[in-house]
């Protein structure tokens, strides 16, 4: 009996230092999931009444967009119809597909000038007065960006400027206030350590209205100082990095990681894979974008000296916004070329090959991202469509449940 039970506890101690040898990844670690969500699928906002007519939503560029080259899937049919996003009803059925399906945050679009909100009925009116609205966390990422008339775009048009993304110093105080009291406060504001999640989507930007490095990190620590004074632990300021730029209006920074030493950012993201990657073909397929992706995200983790939250997109199809007089060519946004093959199955396995990254990684962070909820004239989306219903949705819920 007695050299049985010695054989027995031998072999626990055999094992339990095996275990420990190999380190294994500790699968039932929680990852935190945030989609993207862009915000103008909704009638009434009053820049896009004055710019497009009153109750235009970018709705009508998804239903009027066509194939234009073979292969090309277009348009793309959203399975719940065009609804308006400004509805509470709307939005609580888009939380509960997302709740239902492992996405634990929403992170907005949100645009703010120097004049004033624009796009902010969806998250206002819509989101925060949702009756399940307590059941998803939610988050902002201030898309600081030029914006452009390229609603739709006609190829070769001047690009005429609507609203600079650069705000002064004294907005930024008026801003900040408001951050403070409609959305860091809510008990459902996503916070990372206690401090709300606020991304900055264009660094040079937000430099540029404050006139040096200096004068916006001063800034960025006056909200921290606002934010502790409201109960808060400060603010967690997230940085949308990129290197490739997409949109008409961008310029990369030449030195990011000096950035975000030089201003103190906590953490640094992307919006969307082609940020990181040129796309060769017309149907550029999705896994190759995956591999490059993946390249640029095992650089920057350690680069950039500050946690990388990675994306995984869904796809990439801006051909909805090209005025469809215009002779299609790969001409720079939104004429370019596409990302295909991007099938449920293939965005189930990009997330699965981040997931396992991110375990496997003992002092990293637990949280990625999603290119889109929601952006349908992008051809990045999780909303179920009428070709592949909620399998986008399920590939979440299948790799994170």
């Amino acid at each position: 009996m007695f050299p049985r039970i010695v054989l027995f506890a031998a072999l626990v101690i055999l094992v339990l230092s095996c275990t420990e040898r190999k380190t294994p990844i500790k699968t039932d670690e929680k990852i935190t999931i945030a989609a993207y969500y862009f915000p103008n699928y909704h009638t009434g906002d009053p820049r896009n009444d004055i710019n497009k007519g009153k109750d235009w939503a970018e709705w009508e560029l998804v239903k009027t967009a066509q194939p234009r080259f073979p292969g090309h899937q277009q348009p793309k049919v959203p399975a719940w119809g065009y609804t308006d996003e400004k509805d509470p009803a709307v939005m609580a059925q888009k939380i509960e597909a997302a709740t239902s399906h492992g996405i634990n945050c929403f992170i907005f679009d949100w645009y703010m000038y120097d004049d004033g909100p624009f796009l902010n009925r969806c998250i206002d009116e819509g989101f925060l007065k949702a009756p399940n609205c307590d059941s998803i966390q939610f988050a902002l990422m201030w898309a600081n960006h030029d914006w452009v008339d390229i609603h739709p775009y006609t190829r070769g048009a001047e690009q005429k400027l609507l609203y600079p993304g650069k705000v002064s110093p004294g907005r930024f105080e008026e801003i900040g206030d408001l951050l403070i009291k409609e959305y860091f406060s809510k008990p459902n504001y996503w916070k990372i350590d206690g401090k709300p999640y606020f991304s900055v989507y264009d660094v040079q930007k937000f430099v540029e209205g404050f006139g040096s490095l200096e004068g916006a990190k001063a800034a960025m620590e006056k909200l921290n100082k606002k934010a502790a004074a409201a109960g808060l632990k400060g603010v967690h300021w997230n940085l949308v990095a990129w290197g490739n730029p997409v949109l008409p209006v961008e310029n990369a920074p030449a030195d990011t990681p000096a950035l975000i030493k030089a201003l103190g950012f906590n953490s640094a993201t992307s919006y969307v894979w082609i940020h990181h990657t040129q796309l060769p073909d017309t149907i550029t397929d999705y896994n190759w974008v995956r591999d490059r992706y993946f390249e640029h995200w095992e650089k920057v983790k350690t680069e950039y000296g500050v946690p990388y939250f990675p994306n995984v997109t869904m796809g990439w199809d801006s051909s909805p916004r090209c005025d469809l007089k215009s002779e299609w060519a790969n001409a720079g946004y939104p004429f370019m070329n596409t990302i295909g093959n991007n099938t449920p199955e293939n965005f189930k396995t990009a997330l699965q090959l981040t997931k396992e990254k991110l375990l496997a990684d003992p002092n990293g962070p637990r949280i990625l991202n999603i290119n889109c909820w929601n952006e349908w004239t992008e051809g990045s989306y999780l909303e179920p469509d009428t070709i592949h219903g909620m399998k986008y949705l399920e590939a979440v819920k299948e790799v994170f449940r």
